[in-house]
């Protein structure tokens, strides 16, 4: 039995609806300072998607930094890949021939990916069961619109680019020079040559990269992170390192006879001409007759040729990669540029 002064409080406790402020006075403000962290870790641990603008601009910093970062190895792996050879092509000379055509380009390339990768990852999942059961097709199909919308602003860039890294128009040839050549002697449609094979090698290095990427990112998380949180710029760097050389090893096949396609200038026509076996001379591949260039190199140069530059381009993309998904990463997320 309760004294009656006792049984007095207990009712009027019971009467009174106990709320979240009740609780605060009763508790302290010691425990209000620690359910406000608590809320503060679970946001930083479970990322919201940027928003356009901070995806444009975490884009945009991110393309512009890898890009000017291995402009040099990618001019070797160029010319390595180029069908006049290494040496002709210009060698170690210049390395940073074309880095203008990439200055304007890269930029605005790296963020309409992103900006669609964001977009097309949040809403998949809205339109379609196959996508919101299944994560990495999600990824798979988001990463392959994100590259088409970075291919209509990359590919005429990485036209005047490679020309200008191999010399096509001259060795004093600038970036503003073989973009004249370009639009004088193949018009509009010389700066989108080699778009479907561009297209062809970029969708299955994403489809490979991407999925890769993020699966790395979330077992990471799950199970090597303190209280499961989100991976920070380093560690997301070290995941797209690693997606990045697995998917580049394996494409290099498709960069080789992009990169072909690429050179093709209607300088000398007769360049890139071949013999058929009856000794009459016939066209090379269409730009889209992928197969028909695979076997056409292998034929002529062996099977070593499809894997031409593949350590360059390999170091290039897993540095590469580190770079332009931690980059991407930290701009991206509020919380990160706060810490």
């Amino acid at each position: 039995m309760l004294p009656p002064r006792a049984e007095g409080f207990v009712q009027l406790g019971a009467a009174l609806p106990i709320t979240s402020s009740t609780t605060s006075k009763l508790e302290g403000p010691s425990v209000v300072a620690s359910s406000v962290l608590e809320e503060e870790d679970s946001a930083a641990s479970v990322r919201t998607p940027p928003t356009f603008v901070r995806a444009l601009v975490a884009g945009a910093v991110a393309g512009l930094s890898v890009d000017l970062m291995f402009y040099p190895i990618d001019t070797i792996k160029t010319r390595l890949q180029s069908q006049q050879g290494f040496v002709k092509a210009g060698g170690f000379k210049g390395i940073y021939k074309g880095v203008g055509s990439v200055g304007v380009g890269s930029a605005p390339g790296a963020a309409a990916f992103f900006t669609a990768y964001e977009n097309l990852k949040v809403n998949l999942p809205k339109h379609s069961a196959a996508f919101s059961s299944n994560p990495a097709l999600t990824h798979m199909f988001a990463a392959s619109g994100g590259e088409f919308m970075a291919c209509l602003i990359r590919v005429p860039t990485e036209i005047v680019k490679s020309r200008t890294q191999t010399s096509a128009y001259g060795a004093g040839a600038s970036s503003l020079m073989s973009a004249t050549n370009v639009w004088k002697l193949e018009g509009l449609r010389g700066f989108y040559r080699g778009f479907g094979i561009t297209l062809a090698r970029e969708i299955p290095f994403t489809a490979i990269q991407f999925p890769l990427y993020e699966s790395m990112k979330t077992k990471l998380s799950e199970n090597y992170l303190p209280d499961k949180r989100k991976p920070l710029a380093h560690e997301a760097a070290v995941c797209g390192m690693i997606a990045g050389g697995i998917a580049a090893a394996l494409t290099t096949p498709l960069d080789v006879v992009k990169t072909r396609a690429m050179l093709e200038a209607k300088v000398r026509p007769a360049a890139y001409c071949f013999q058929r076996a009856d000794g009459a001379s016939r066209r090379a591949a269409s730009v889209l007759s992928i197969p028909t260039r695979l076997a056409q190199i292998t034929s002529q140069e062996g099977v070593k040729a499809l894997f031409a530059g593949v350590v360059p381009r390999t170091m290039w993309i897993s540095l590469g990669g580190a770079v332009f998904l931690g980059a991407y990463d930290l701009v991206s997320d509020p919380f990160q540029l706060k810490m």
